[in-house]
């Protein structure tokens, strides 16, 4: 039951240390962005408030990431209430 709310908790972590992208001000704001461009972000490192390491995806990749992680926080919100090891 902890180990769920670690990972629920880590989860979180990962979502709030993610940055937004940067805006381009050389580029319009009503062109589309190619999904195939690499973007590098950093991220804090977890359990240091100091450490971050660099992470570079593509923009798709980096919408899918963080789409992933949303759903993975709203299923466990949703299941929180839930009782799975509970007799």
């Amino acid at each position: 039951m902890f180990g769920k709310y670690l990972a629920l908790g880590a989860v979180a972590a990962m979502v709030c240390a993610v940055p937004a992208l940067a805006v381009d001000e050389n580029q319009p704001a009503s062109k589309a962005k190619d999904p195939n461009q690499v973007v590098c972000e950093k991220i804090e490192v977890l359990g240091s408030r100091v450490s971050t390491k660099r992470v570079c995806m593509t923009r798709s990749e980096w919408a899918e990431k963080r789409r992933t992680e949303r759903m993975e926080i709203d299923r466990a919100q949703v299941n929180r209430g839930s009782c799975d090891g509970c007799q």
